[in-house]
């Protein structure tokens, strides 16, 4: 049975990963590798607790002997690198820990890989972001040759952790694969993204904080989507290789959240408009880039994937899940879930 590292797998992105590997493919053991540090949650996982399949290790990528440790100890097959500081916002307060997670802990894991990896068949996924290109104007797409041009702490850190995983390719002849994507959104999302954001802050009746006048325009990609692109890229991509992953469509912030707002008026019951006078506009993001739109023809052409609903049911089924589960949100924006790891796990 090959073993395949997820790191980051309580994350937002990770866990639904992590869901696909383990019960898609019970061929491998799957091993989620975590610090969980404020975003990263083992609710979004507590159904797969038993899967014979399934581990959870508690460890940080940043701690390079912790990682050497953890891959003498264990026969790692493959890694799928998800685990990232990832919130712009944070990177321009706190831009020190995004080049110690995203830099130093993608060097750790590249370092580990590249000792222990002698014979067999590997893979090192990296996951990164749409960001890494910069900003584009009202018109084109980022394609996978798009010159990078990163704008904020959080998109320089991944530029250079791309970077750092192509030459440890060209250097060591690692086998790699990189996949650059949109915005992701959806269930289990950490509740300072802009969607989760705003649901939240609808549900209790708070302003919902837009940046600038909501001019900026992304590209959105549902996270199932996302994990299904991610479960393609790493059975079928060619090791070398970097796959663009877009939801094909493009959302001015204001229009996404005056959707959003109509959204939760017929899901709440309340008046037409009533959550759109929750909007409020404050000054904008430092850096913020204008737009980004993704190009993902390479990977419908070469791999046969594409997103499998619209922005529009997308939102629609997130907005259903956070209204569903509102102990979940309770729990991740008052720590509760800590209570829960020591529970299951211990200190």
């Amino acid at each position: 049975m090959k073993t395949i590292v997820i790191t980051g797998g309580a994350g937002f992105i990770g866990s639904h990963v992590v869901r696909r590997f383990v019960t898609n493919h019970p061929e491998y053991r799957i091993i989620n590798l975590d610090a969980l540090t404020y975003a990263g949650n083992l609710e979004n996982l507590k159904d797969l607790e038993d899967a014979e399949n399934y581990r959870f290790i508690r460890g940080d990528i940043t701690d390079a002997a912790f990682v050497d440790q953890f891959f003498e100890e264990h026969s790692v097959d493959g890694v799928i690198h998800l685990a990232a500081e990832s919130h712009v916002d944070r990177s321009i307060s706190d831009p020190l820990a995004f080049i110690k997670t995203n830099i130093e802990g993608t060097v750790n894991l590249l370092n580990a890989c590249r000792t222990s990896w002698n014979d067999g068949e590997h893979l090192f996924y990296h996951i990164s972001t749409d960001e890494v290109y910069g900003s584009l104007g009202e018109t084109g797409y980022f394609t996978e040759d798009t010159p990078y041009d990163p704008r904020s702490p959080y998109s320089a850190s991944k530029a250079s952790s791309d970077h750092l995983v192509r030459a440890y390719r060209n250097t060591y002849g690692l086998p790699v694969v990189i996949s650059n994507c949109s915005n992701n959104y959806g269930p289990h999302q950490f509740p300072e993204k802009l969607i989760p954001l705003a649901i939240n802050n609808i549900k209790h009746r708070k302003s919902i904080p837009i940046y600038g006048k909501g001019e900026k325009i992304r590209a959105w990609l549902y996270v199932e989507d996302n994990a299904a692109a991610i479960d393609v890229v790493y059975h079928r991509g060619k090791p070398g290789e970097t796959y663009n992953i877009g939801g094909n469509n493009e959302w001015r912030n204001i229009e996404l959240i005056r959707l959003l707002c109509s959204i939760m008026d017929q899901k709440l019951e309340r008046d037409p408009g009533s959550c759109a006078s929750l909007i409020t506009f404050v000054k904008d993001r430092a850096g913020h880039d204008r737009r980004y739109a993704i190009d993902s023809s390479k990977i419908l052409r070469e791999l046969g994937w594409q997103p499998s609903v619209t922005f529009e049911e997308g939102l629609e089924k997130t907005v259903e899940w956070y209204l569903e589960h509102e102990t979940w949100l309770d729990h991740v924006t008052s720590g509760a879930y800590v209570s829960y790891y020591e529970k299951q796990y211990g200190k």
